[in-house]
């Protein structure tokens, strides 16, 4: 686990050479068909060095939920260990990886009507508005949220118009009876890569997007915008980038706005992973500026997978 930008994809094939690994992304954008720039998508030989699982799962028309990837993930998962392999769970949405070892909530179904009136009151009040009225009604999930984070805050207001009951409520109702996705007797070994100095990361996020668009993620969004008919408020569209060059392409912003405004973004999602992450339990941490990285995350495996109830599929 780890922020974007940290090093995981190059830290799991590094993984990969010493282990028989196959890896299942955990990223919420991957699962998109076309959208590879964008995403930082493993390319053809990443995926002819270890099989990759749950990319290009749907197009990005579709929605994709938490709920549908616990499920993909535990048929990936124990379809690897079937092969007598481990499977290595690599990826920056930590919502995915909280709904496969602890299961979700039920929460209601949603409301087109209510989301459009959403969307709509985002247009003239801002979504900072919003998140404060999120807050008057469910101070505890309006604390975990920032208050740009327009999709989750409108699935926190969508459910309390829905049913009348605070989201935070519901997760604390339904939390025992909640069920789990997967076997809670695999063992887990959870590793999350952190920088020291969030400045660094910071240059890096800076560095990768200009890479981005000077790969073409700008084309690729026209190429996806001919070949698909998309909407601004599609999940798929409201990834980070993509809902930046969308607005350039519609001339909403210049390309230094783009670029400006695309690095912000990611940097704070970087910030919001960073906070899911010390709110994790039992995770064993490491610098992922450390220049020794890689060797220090092969060692710490390797130990891991020499303790008993860790000594499972070594292969």
């Amino acid at each position: 686990m780890g922020p974007t930008a940290s090093g995981k994809s190059r830290c799991a094939l590094a993984l990969a050479e010493r282990l028989p690994v196959e890896i299942v992304s955990v990223d919420s954008a991957q699962v998109y068909q076309g959208m590879d720039i964008g995403t930082a998508k493993p390319g053809a030989a990443e995926r002819n060095q270890v099989p990759h699982h749950l990319i290009d799962l749907v197009e990005p028309t579709a929605a994709y939920s938490a709920a549908r990837f616990a499920q993909d993930a535990t048929r990936a998962i124990e379809a690897i260990r079937t092969r007598g392999h481990i499977p290595l769970l690599v990826g920056g949405t930590l919502l995915y990886f909280k709904a496969l070892r602890e299961g979700l909530a039920e929460m209601p179904a949603a409301d087109p009507d209510i989301r459009l009136a959403l969307e709509r009151e985002a247009q003239t009040r801002g979504w900072p508005a919003l998140h404060e009225e999120l807050a008057r009604i469910d101070p505890l999930t309006a604390a975990r949220l920032d208050r740009n984070d327009a999709q989750r805050v409108q699935r926190a207001l969508e459910v309390f118009r829905v049913s009348g009951v605070p989201m935070s409520t519901l997760f604390a109702q339904s939390r025992a009876a909640r069920p789990l996705a997967l076997d809670q007797s695999i063992p887990w070994l959870s590793i999350a890569l952190v920088p020291s100095d969030r400045a660094v990361l910071h240059e890096r996020i800076e560095r990768r997007f200009h890479l981005m668009l000077a790969a073409g993620l700008v084309e690729e969004l026209v190429a996806l915008r001919e070949r698909y008919p998309l909407s601004a408020d599609l999940p798929s569209m409201r990834c980070v980038g993509y809902r930046q060059a969308w607005h350039y392409l519609d001339g909403d912003i210049d390309r230094q706005d783009l670029l400006e405004r695309g690095v912000y973004a990611t940097r704070q999602l970087a910030k919001r992973q960073l906070t899911w992450l010390r709110g994790m339990p039992a995770i064993n941490i490491l610098d992922c500026l450390d220049d020794a990285l890689e060797s220090s995350l092969l060692d710490g495996v390797l130990h891991a997978l020499d303790h008993p109830q860790l000594r499972w599929q070594r292969g």
